[in-house]
């Protein structure tokens, strides 16, 4: 066991993974950070949060994200990204495809005719190279020219750090070319607990600090248009019951980039994202973020199945909040850039507070 700044790291085996790049079977690595508030569960593959505890209100400690007991999991069907680093670019490239420099680069498709999520093979399907580094654990992957269709060879540092009730996630690249990027955490959260999935999220209280959302086409591609929310049922600027929001939007369930307000590409700065709160634990989640949009999802499309410990999961068992650039801005001018050149770095920050309170907002 290694002890740093009050946060204690193990490590044990996670099973086995192919690495697609030699066909060679490699060991996947768990880490376990723990705080006096938290405790923290990564593997290598995938750079993978597959466990955050927390206290409730009267102390007593949950598992407040989905996932799976062993590797297998996490390689089956069922594992809508539960945890995982998303890249190269995260959220639908629509028509698969995007132009940069005036070359058309064609993208693997797994969406349809639009890719989602890196592809068939992105980052969340690749066993990352882990290390420890004070309180932290830092994963790296070589992504090369290609792959998927992306160009240029990508260096991408995904560094989880645990610091009291704090969870803070950065996410670097270096590229040898110019290429895009777009990279996030796909965690699903149930602050009830990862038990209580079946039951839903619907006694959760959710809040967004944007004041638009992008307007997407029917294939959920981004269609460059802006919506205000401002007197729509999309609007969850100030808290809104989770269940009572689902079902006033005629999409039946959120699926929605939210565009971040005081976001300024020039400095950078981790604002105020989201708040979410389940009032019968008093467990509650603060994010803050430097990226401009927020993926907004109340897992509408997960599968019926068993979990950690035999717990049960399925249709809107939990929600995600993805931090990220707009979705498909490699093909719309308008929206914040992904274009990554050779001798920039790319940054990403996402931080996580976890509490309780013993009423809701």
């Amino acid at each position: 066991m290694t002890t740093h700044s009050a946060i204690k790291i193990t490590t044990d085996s996670f099973g086995e993974a192919i690495n697609h790049k030699t066909n060679k079977i490699e060991p996947v690595c768990r880490y376990t950070l723990q705080s006096a508030d938290i405790t923290l569960q990564v593997i290598s593959y995938g750079a993978t949060i597959t466990s955050i505890k927390t206290k409730d209100k009267n102390g007593k400690l949950d598992d407040i994200v989905l996932g799976f007991d062993d590797i297998r999991g996490y390689k089956s069907d069922l594992n809508p990204y539960f945890g995982a680093t998303v890249g190269r670019y995260a959220n639908r490239i629509g028509g698969g495809q995007f132009k940069l420099d005036g070359k058309t680069y064609n993208l693997i498709k797994n969406m349809g005719n639009n890719q989602l999520h890196g592809g068939l093979i992105g980052f969340d399907k690749v066993n990352w190279k882990g290390y420890i580094k004070d309180n932290k654990i830092i994963f790296t992957y070589l992504s090369s020219d290609g792959e998927e269709g992306f160009p240029a060879d990508l260096l991408s540092t995904i560094t989880y750090e645990l610091k009291a009730n704090t969870l803070s996630i950065l996410f670097e690249a270096v590229s040898n070319g110019s290429t895009v990027i777009n990279l996030t955490n796909h965690s699903y959260f149930n602050l009830a607990g990862h038990g209580a999935g079946s039951e839903g999220v619907y006694d959760h209280v959710v809040a967004i600090n944007a004041d638009k959302i992008t307007i997407l086409n029917k294939e959920m591609i981004a269609t460059g248009q802006l919506k205000c929310v401002g007197g729509t049922n999309y609007d969850l600027r100030t808290p809104q019951n989770l269940g009572k929001a689902i079902h006033s939007i005629p999409e039946t369930g959120f699926d929605f980039n939210y565009c971040l307000n005081k976001f300024q590409a020039e400095k950078k700065t981790p604002t105020f994202a989201a708040r979410v709160i389940e009032p019968k634990s008093g467990r509650y989640l603060e994010l803050f973020t430097d990226q401009p949009g927020v993926q907004f999802y109340t897992g509408n499309s997960i599968k019926d199945g068993i979990g950690k410990n035999g717990a049960k999961f399925g249709k809107q068992s939990a929600f995600c909040l993805e931090t990220q650039n707009y979705p498909n801005s490699v093909n719309i001018e308008s929206f914040p850039s992904s274009i990554l050149r050779p001798g920039e770095k790319y940054e990403h920050r996402a931080i996580y507070v976890f509490g309780v309170e013993q009423t809701s907002f």
